[in-house]
């Protein structure tokens, strides 16, 4: 009795010990956060990352291509992949803290003839059971778990971000081809007022009335204005070949709208609070996961400088005659213990290394935090600028256009000379590419700040 009670007791103090986790935890690294976001004095919690990718791009079209990007674009197929397998890789993380138990049924038909006259069979027939269990006595193993749980769920969150950032890769891409499309149009309609007036200067310079440097002038506006054209058509091409690769498709003609619809942006911007941004930017969840793995490492280079103990059994039977198989049981427990005594330091220098890379982590993650409050300040700033700067190029086109409609009359009645609406002509041109770019500039400051404050995933 007393000889079935001490492996008993022993194997229960053995268990209460591996209850223990050597190592310091991790915590989250001190950060001295701004109070604000908008640098109002009122914030809250409500966020304009709150509203789905849906609910902001209205456009029918770009949804369309932002699904197919969410579906088929081959980094994200790559991520979720890659979270595929950390979740295995985890799976068998976690499979070691339990005891491995194996079954083997072998027969081994053995003849032998020692010395050449005598011969005799030697068959071994048998069937064993095996369990294999490493004691946990220091956290080691549960270390090595909460490293893969740490890869796994940063895993998680690097596809969160990719999403965050191919939702605002497309949304960019497809109001700067629209943006380019509408300049086109723009300078097509150039062209031709160019070559009507050429017209008209021609037959004013061949009725005598001007001289030749006005005409020649005509021409080389023609011409020059004439060259943007395929210019803005490679641009175009590039950007549906862009388009068509995040959507995980060969180059092809990308449908789009005809033209953007004026973006209205909100009086009040609704930012959150800044501790809210940790939260909703999947970029730093994946960097603190990045932390907290570092942190695993050094718990298990810590606990790898302890004994590590391996308890065995087996239990079988084994005979020389199938027959007698059941008749031949046997038995076996064995502990092993490995101490590590003399490695020239390799231990401990793993130890400090595995400290360097967790106190490199901490930077990154520190990095990843202020990377972040600078991408949303910037966007709150691009913001609450954007909107001056549209209505300013507004008022520029309309009078630009009121500008070159009385210089054309006044030509036309000889009041002015040509350069003089040439001049005109050119603040108008200028005045409406720089419009159509304030056009897009207001969508893709949506899409920047959007993305800034975590929206998207």
């Amino acid at each position: 009795m007393k000889r079935t009670i001490y492996p008993i007791c022993l194997l229960a103090a053995l268990m209460l010990f591996a209850g223990c986790q050597l190592g310091k935890h991790y915590t989250r690294p001190e950060l001295a956060l701004p109070e604000t976001l908008s640098g109002q004095p009122a914030d809250d919690s409500i966020s304009l990352a709150d509203m789905t990718w849906e609910e902001l791009y209205t456009d029918t079209l770009l949804q369309g291509l932002i699904r197919k990007t969410l579906e088929y674009n081959k980094d994200m197929q790559m991520a979720a992949a890659r979270v595929k397998e950390l979740a295995a890789l985890k799976r068998i993380d976690v499979a070691n803290l339990f005891p491995q138990v194996d079954a083997k049924v072998y027969l081994e038909p053995e003849r032998e003839n020692y010395g050449g006259n005598d011969a005799k069979n030697s068959d071994e027939f048998g069937i064993k059971a095996s369990a294999t269990w490493e004691l946990d006595l220091w956290g080691n193993l549960r270390w090595v778990r909460d490293k893969s749980l740490a890869d796994f769920v940063g895993s998680i969150e690097n596809r969160h971000a990719l999403q965050m950032s191919l939702i605002a890769q497309v949304a960019q891409a497809y109001f700067e081809l629209v943006a380019l499309d509408n300049e086109l149009a723009i300078v097509r309609q150039t062209v031709e007022a160019r070559r009507e007036s050429l017209h008209l200067v021609r037959l004013r310079y061949e009725g005598g009335l001007i001289s030749e440097i006005p005409f020649r002038q005509a021409q080389v506006e023609l011409a020059k204005t004439v060259t943007l054209v395929p210019d803005l058509e490679r641009k175009i091409t590039l950007k549906e070949n862009e388009l068509a690769f995040l959507t995980g498709e060969y180059p092809h003609t990308i449908t789009r709208a005809g033209q953007t619809a004026d973006v209205q942006l909100p009086d009040a911007l609704p930012v959150g609070m800044p501790s809210t941004l940790l939260e909703r930017r999947p970029d730093i969840r994946q960097a603190e996961q990045e932390v907290i793995a570092a942190n695993a490492q050094v718990g298990m280079a810590f606990t790898a400088l302890f004994p590590r103990i391996t308890l065995t059994a087996v239990a079988g039977t084994e005979s020389g005659e199938l027959g007698d198989i059941l008749k031949s049981p046997y038995h076996l427990f064995s502990a092993t213990l490995l101490e590590p005594i003399f490695a020239m330091g390799k231990n401990r220098a793993r130890l400090k290394a595995r400290k360097a890379a967790f106190e490199r982590a901490t930077h990154a993650y520190e990095k990843a935090v202020l990377s972040a409050f600078k991408d949303a300040y910037n966007a709150i700033t691009e913001f609450n600028k954007i909107k001056d700067i549209y209505n300013a190029r507004l008022k520029l086109e309309q009078s630009a256009k009121t500008t070159l409609k009385l210089a054309q009359l006044q030509y036309v009645n000889g009041a002015i000379a040509y350069m003089d609406l040439l001049d005109a002509q050119r603040t108008y041109f200028d005045a409406q590419l720089s419009l159509n770019n304030a056009v897009r500039d207001k969508c893709i400051t949506m899409v920047n700040l959007y993305k800034a404050l975590g929206g998207g995933w």
